[in-house]
């Protein structure tokens, strides 16, 4: 096996970690196998699109999804350090509107599946951040969606020193009690 699955406190959402082979000359590792992720993440996924986003300290990038073709993502990040966060938006779900957050970064290699039903996003904790993620269905501008980052019903817990740096779709999110939701 080249992962090891590691439960959140949200069931469906998991913590990836490869297993990682170095030495003095650096390391390599498998950063997605589809038949160990199938038999041990979820089965019948598909990824259709890679993402690459680049972010400096505090910047806040979040909390999407998409009412309509709704994505599931496979996330890591690369270079830095980010506070990474998923929200169950799934009305039928024992654990909607609760939030699970991990610490993803370049020394720990780990990934965080967030599953289709769920928001995301995460926080610059670093002086800059490269975040990669694959996804289960393409953009749909059209269906995306915010949720309010810092909506009190949801009380995230997130690491900031002082106001976050927003996009106006963030800064504009609805909270949790206002948000089209999933069955």
């Amino acid at each position: 096996m080249t992962i090891n699955v590691i439960a959140t406190t949200l069931p469906d959402v998991k913590i990836v970690e490869p297993k990682v082979y170095g030495d003095e000359r650096g390391f390599f590792y498998e950063s997605f196998n589809a038949r160990e992720f199938a038999e041990q993440v979820q089965s019948g996924v598909e990824f259709v699109q890679d993402n690459h986003s680049r972010s400096v300290k505090c910047v806040l990038r979040g909390l999407h999804y998409q009412i309509q073709h709704a994505q599931g993502k496979l996330v890591r990040v690369v270079s830095g350090e980010v506070f990474d966060v998923a929200v169950d938006l799934r009305r039928g779900s024992p654990t909607f509107g609760k939030w699970t957050g991990v610490w993803l970064s370049a020394d720990n290699r780990r990934q965080l599946w967030v599953p289709p039903g769920f928001a995301h996003g995460f926080c610059v904790t670093s002086d800059s951040a490269e975040f990669l993620y694959k996804t289960t269905d393409y953009w749909h501008p059209e269906h995306e969606r915010s949720l309010l980052w810092n909506d009190p019903a949801l009380a995230i817990e997130w690491p900031l020193d002082g106001e976050p740096r927003l996009a106006a779709k963030d800064a504009a999110g609805v909270p949790l009690a206002q948000a089209e939701v999933f069955p």
